[in-house]
């Protein structure tokens, strides 16, 4: 029965040290013969943890998606209906967020952010486009210097994950930090995946 024992605890010993080599190897696949992940450990408050690889994400928002703006409930701004922006986002894991508008480079169409969970599906996002230039009124396509504009967001994801809808204040102001616009509209997007085509976005 000792012996059984000792044989036991041997093998046990045996694939902890395994564990640990492979561990510190990182995914050395010549010496193991199979590609291992840098994992870490997310607590979930006092209770348990789960392992994960550096790579999964903690939350369903993370991806690339493709979002339209549309005015709704301006009374003296553009009617119900009227495309505001149209565009590509990501939102990170650490909590930031870029975008990539439709408007001309020179108007602002580079942006980031960072988001907030807020409740089960609910995200909220504080979003900026930074200095550019008003382009509304100038014929070459460069008119003179603009300030930012603040995009905020209350969005809910959808139960599968691949779509997210909500409204959004955009706050748009001249380089002196005066405000010079506000529209309020909807938002609706889908998740871009990897067989997401160019036609898809259009």
């Amino acid at each position: 029965m000792q012996n059984k024992f000792k044989v036991l605890m041997l093998a046990f010993a045996s694939v902890c040290l395994l564990a640990v080599n492979a561990s510190a190897a990182c995914g050395d696949s010549n010496k193991y013969g199979a590609l291992l992940h840098r994992q870490s450990w997310r607590g979930l408050g006092f209770s348990r943890g789960s392992l994960l690889t550096v790579a999964d994400s903690a939350d369903p928002i993370v991806g690339m998606w493709h979002v339209s703006f549309t005015a709704q409930g301006n009374e003296l701004g553009p009617p119900d209906g009227a495309p505001i922006d149209n565009a590509l986002v990501t939102w990170h894991s650490d909590g930031t967020e870029l975008m990539n508008s439709a408007r001309p480079p020179q108007d602002g169409d580079f942006c980031m952010g960072v988001w907030k969970k807020t409740g089960t599906n609910k995200y909220k996002l504080n979003h900026f486009a930074w200095l550019a230039n008003d382009t509304s009124n100038s014929p070459s396509g460069i008119g003179n210097p603009a300030g930012p504009t603040r995009f905020f967001e209350e969005i809910t994801l959808s139960p599968d994950g691949n779509h997210y809808s909500g409204r959004f204040t955009l706050d748009a102001y001249d380089t002196s930090g005066t405000q010079v616009a506000h529209i309020v509209g909807v938002i609706a997007a889908t998740r871009i995946t990897i067989n997401t085509t160019a036609p898809d976005l259009l």
